[in-house]
């Protein structure tokens, strides 16, 4: 029994060197995930303020490609039709930019409509601001 006892000892104490060993082991395990869960923050810190800029980047050129094809998109007509340019004329209304007071004067003759479309043409050709 005694010899029974012994080796129990020593089967204990082999046991609790492992244990030991074993907990050592897993303490610089976890000292060496919180190194990698900080690195990892400061790495993700640096790549979400990158990422911001270029973001800002893309919201400018967005913006400007935006303007380039409202231009492109919606040309103004810059010439005015024959017709109404020889009626412009007729009262004295050249090439540039028209008084307005100076154009209903000259259009008082024509019908609602016709004012209208001609006021229309004026505008397509920034004849009229």
């Amino acid at each position: 029994m005694e010899k029974d006892e012994k080796e129990m000892g020593e089967r204990l104490e082999a046991a609790a060197t492992l244990l030991e060993r074993t907990l050592s082991w897993l303490e610089e395990r976890q000292g060496i995930g919180e190194v990698e869960r900080i690195s990892a923050t400061v790495e993700q810190s640096r790549r979400e303020t990158e990422l911001a800029g270029k973001l800002e980047a893309a919201e400018r050129e967005l913006a400007e490609l935006k303007a380039s094809a409202a231009s492109v998109l919606n040309p103004l007509r810059k010439t005015v039709p024959a017709a109404t340019s020889e009626m412009l004329a007729k009262h004295g209304i050249g090439e540039g930019p028209v008084d307005v007071r100076t154009l209903d004067a000259a259009l008082a003759g024509l019908s609602l409509e016709q004012r209208i479309a001609v006021k229309s043409q004026l505008l397509r050709a920034g004849a009229i601001a």
